[in-house]
């Protein structure tokens, strides 16, 4: 980032990275032309970049991949988390190359463009990734101009008058609007997704309230053996129940759980009452812990990536875990009858939760993404094998 306090565009810079503090971070871009405001964060996995980009729980953020070659298997559609990416951007260190991988449908730029998002390359994203470290993940916006012209003064003053994550509800803005029946399973190579796997009506039925699901949830909920219905975040007890759920599953989701919880966590709370098993992920395990009465914090500078280690208390075992999220359970706010099951061991944060007078369970992580590559898939049996 040595042109990083450039105040004009440097000589073939087509893209831009301006921080609400004014620093210009120049590169070229690629994908969409245009310009996207929201919160820089970073991304450690290796692997899985389109479905970083669709995953809901990115809205609102533009993510740093902090490995050097992003974009050179492609893109195609059964890696998409959502039906269209959530992230505002990407920023990446090597140009995008033609796509190396026989999955490939489409040029990685190109799905760029298709749908809107803005990449930037040629970033020192090392450096960029140490600044996040050590100053908090900052506000700021992302730009590209094939022409190489901005307007420098209005960029900064968009990125300096975002006024961040804390206190937004992003949920409402990813989830659902209506109902819908999930019914498809886990993909495998040569067969794609098992489709029409959760349609057995004597299986036991699971209400999903979509804050922002992946849809490989979804589909790791029907592998385990359930039916799944999805609802919206703003679906009430009512809307819920008269589903008539053998259980409800907390779905993962973008934004400040504090904000989301106005509407969710009284929902919840009645849910809990019915003594119905309940499992949560992500934000849902977030709601599920302020339902219990404790609190959330922002974290400085958030988990992000594929490579998070988490102990399992119970018995010492380390899961290596998928993890997205820049909020977290405050663990020393934890009230009576809710113990802790799981902490990072990155920074001793509480990873997951468990009532101990009723069947409700909640973890951080992401288990459906596989980064162990199943380290964790037991969450979703366990979560079944309750429902009876």
């Amino acid at each position: 980032m040595a042109n990083a306090t450039a105040t004009s565009t440097p000589e073939g810079a087509t893209g831009v990275l301006v921080l609400a503090d004014g620093t210009c971070i120049w590169g070229s871009g690629f994908g969409a032309e245009g310009e996207a405001v929201g919160e820089v964060c970073f991304n450690t996995a290796m692997t899985g970049y389109q479905e970083s980009m669709t995953d809901p729980s990115y809205a609102g953020q533009i993510i740093t991949f902090t490995f050097p070659h992003i974009g050179n298997v492609g893109t195609n559609a059964e890696d998409e988390e959502a039906g269209n990416p959530h992230a505002l951007g990407c920023i990446v260190r090597e140009d995008v190359t033609d796509p190396s991988n026989f999955r490939s449908s489409q040029h990685y730029d190109q799905w760029l463009k298709v749908n809107g998002r803005i990449g930037l390359s040629g970033v020192d994203t090392r450096a960029l990734t140490r600044l996040i470290r050590l100053q908090g993940a900052p506000n700021g916006v992302i730009a590209h101009s094939a022409s190489g012209e901005f307007d420098l003064d209005a960029l900064k003053a968009k990125a300096a008058d975002w006024p961040g994550l804390e206190g937004m509800d992003l949920a409402k803005t990813v989830s659902t609007t209506q109902q819908y029946e999930w019914r498809d399973g886990l993909w495998t190579l040569g067969q794609g997704y098992a489709e029409g796997q959760g349609d057995d009506p004597v299986r036991p039925h699971v209400v999903a309230i979509d804050y922002g699901a992946k849809r490989n949830i979804l589909r790791h909920l029907v592998n385990a053996g359930a039916r799944v219905t999805v609802v919206p975040g703003e679906a009430s007890y009512e809307d819920v129940m008269r589903h008539e759920p053998d259980g409800i599953f907390l779905a993962n989701g973008p934004g400040d759980p504090a904000a989301t919880g106005e509407y969710a966590v009284p929902v919840i709370k009645q849910l809990l009452d019915t003594g119905k098993p309940l499992f949560g992920i992500c934000l849902g395990h977030q709601m599920l812990g302020l339902a219990m009465g404790a609190k959330t914090v922002k974290m400085h500078q958030g988990h992000r990536g594929a490579n998070h280690p988490v102990k399992r208390l119970e018995d010492g075992r380390v899961e290596i875990t998928s993890m997205n999220h820049g909020f977290a359970v405050d663990i020393d706010t934890l009230p009576d009858g809710v113990k802790a099951t799981h902490v990072s061991l990155f920074d001793g944060s509480l990873c997951g939760l468990e009532l101990e007078d009723r069947p409700a369970f909640s973890v951080q992580y992401h288990p459906e993404a596989s980064p162990g590559p199943q380290d964790s898939a037991y969450l979703f049996a366990k979560f079944v094998d309750q429902l009876g």
